[in-house]
C-alpha cells in the first residue's frame, strides 16, 4: 500500500485526498494554520480548526503533533490533516507520492520535484518534467483533469465559471490584512448586502442574496485580496456540501498518475 502526502485542504486538495483514499491509499493532507480557504462543505479545512470534519463518506482529523500523526498513519479510522510544519510531516510520513494540490494560480510553485518518488503538481505554474514528474490540469474545458507526463499545465483563466446567473460578483475578496471574524455557518442564507463578516472594522458584505457556499472560517488569519466569500443565488445545498464537479474530475487524473507509474 503506498503511502501519499497531499498539500493543501481546499476543495481541491480534499478531493483528491477522498479518492486516493477510497482507493485504498494510505494518504496525510497538509496545510499551512488555520488556512482561509472559503468551500469548507466541500473540503477537510475545519479539521485544522476545529479538530475534525466530515467529507461525503470520510472523517478527517488533526494532528497536531508527531505524537499524534504515527499513530494515525497506521490506524486508518481517519483521515490526519498534519498541523505541522511541512518539512516535519514530509520527514515523518516519507511519501511513496507527494501531490502539491494547493493550485496558488498566480504565485510562483515551490520546488518539490525530488521530495518523494513521484511528484505531482496540480495546475499553473507546474511542468511536467522540470518541477513534478506529473501535471494534472485544472482549469474548466475539456483537459481538466488531464493528466500531462510532459509540459506544462496551462496558465490561469482568470473568469470563473457563471453559476446562477453570477460570476466574479459572487466572490468577495479581503479589503485588507486582518482576522477574519464571522457569526455565519457555510450554506446559511443571505440577504442583498447582508453583513456576514468583518475583518478589523471593515464589514463584509454578500453581494446579493443566495446561500453561502464558500465562508473562511472564523478565527483565520487573511491577505490583502484573499477569496474569502462566495454567494450562489441558486441555493442548492447539493452546491455547497460534497465534492463538487471540477475537483473530482481533477482527483480522477491524480489516480491516473498514481497508477501509470
Amino acid at each position: 500500500m503506498s503511502i501519499l502526502l497531499v498539500r493543501g485542504t481546499g476543495d481541491i486538495g480534499s478531493a483528491v485526498a477522498h479518492a486516493l483514499c477510497l482507493a485504498g491509499h494510505s494518504v496525510v493532507l497538509h496545510d499551512d494554520p488555520r488556512p482561509p480557504h472559503p468551500r469548507r462543505g466541500m473540503a477537510f479545512t475545519d479539521a485544522l480548526f476545529e479538530g475534525s470534519a466530515r467529507l461525503e463518506s470520510l472523517f478527517a482529523k488533526r494532528a497536531a503533533s508527531l505524537a499524534d500523526l504515527q499513530p494515525m498513519l497506521a490506524c486508518g479510522r481517519a483521515l490526519p490533516v498534519a498541523d505541522l510544519a511541512f518539512d516535519k510531516t514530509l520527514r515523518v510520513v516519507e511519501p511513496d507520492v507527494l501531490v502539491d494540490a494547493r493550485v496558488r494560480k498566480h504565485a510562483a510553485v515551490d520546488p518539490i520535484r525530488g521530495l518523494a518518488p513521484l511528484v505531482v503538481g496540480l495546475g499553473p505554474g507546474f511542468v511536467a518534467g522540470l518541477n513534478a514528474d506529473r501535471v494534472v490540469e485544472t482549469g474548466w474545458g475539456e483537459n481538466l483533469g488531464r493528466l500531462l507526463h510532459a509540459g506544462a499545465a496551462r496558465d490561469y483563466g482568470g473568469e470563473p465559471r457563471d453559476l446562477g446567473g453570477h460570476g466574479r460578483e459572487r466572490f468577495v475578496y479581503a479589503p485588507a490584512q486582518g482576522l477574519f471574524r464571522t457569526a455565519h455557518a457555510i450554506g446559511a442564507a443571505v440577504a442583498e448586502g447582508e453583513v456576514v463578516a468583518r475583518i478589523g472594522t471593515l464589514a463584509i458584505r454578500a453581494p446579493f442574496a443566495g446561500v453561502l457556499r464558500g465562508l473562511t472560517h472564523d478565527g483565520a488569519q487573511v491577505a490583502a485580496g484573499t477569496k474569502i466569500v462566495e454567494v450562489d443565488a441558486r441555493a442548492d445545498p447539493r452546491a455547497v456540501f460534497g465534492i463538487g464537479e471540477r475537483p473530482r474530475r481533477i482527483a480522477q487524473g491524480v489516480l491516473e498518475a498514481i497508477a501509470d507509474r
